[in-house]
């Protein structure tokens, strides 16, 4: 079992910046995928990006590619997402998640593929 903390989120207004942070803990040597969902009220919870943990393989929704960036630090077993000009309709609330077994690249984008799942941390964007 891998325990998964987020932080970092918080209120922003549109255009700024936020960094997320996700730490693992307990079994962090099965880990095969790192990455962040985000669910808006009323909405299904959508993938955001992921990174494959031994290459370092990167994966974007389209609604962020160009604007948000993965990254991961094996020796902390962190992974970390900044985000870069931020617009409303970025508010959610932003869920780590680790994948223990590897996946196709359609598979990473769905949530059925991650066997951990942080608390959430609440990201908003005001306009």
């Amino acid at each position: 079992q891998v325990q998964l903390v987020e932080s970092g989120g918080g209120l922003v207004q549109a255009g700024g910046s936020l960094r997320l942070s996700c730490a693992a803990s307990g079994r962090a040597f099965s880990i095969y995928t790192m990455g962040w969902f985000r669910q808006a009220p009323g909405k299904e919870r959508d993938f955001v990006a992921a990174i494959t943990w031994n290459l370092g393989f990167t994966y974007y929704s389209d609604s962020v590619k160009g604007r948000f960036t993965i990254s991961r630090d094996n020796a902390r077993n962190t992974v970390v997402l900044q985000m870069n000009s931020l617009k409303p309709e970025d508010t959610a609330v932003y869920y780590c998640v680790a994948a223990s077994r590897p996946a196709s690249r359609v598979a990473l984008t769905t949530t059925l593929t991650y066997d951990s799942w942080g608390q959430g941390t609440q990201v908003t964007v005001s306009s």
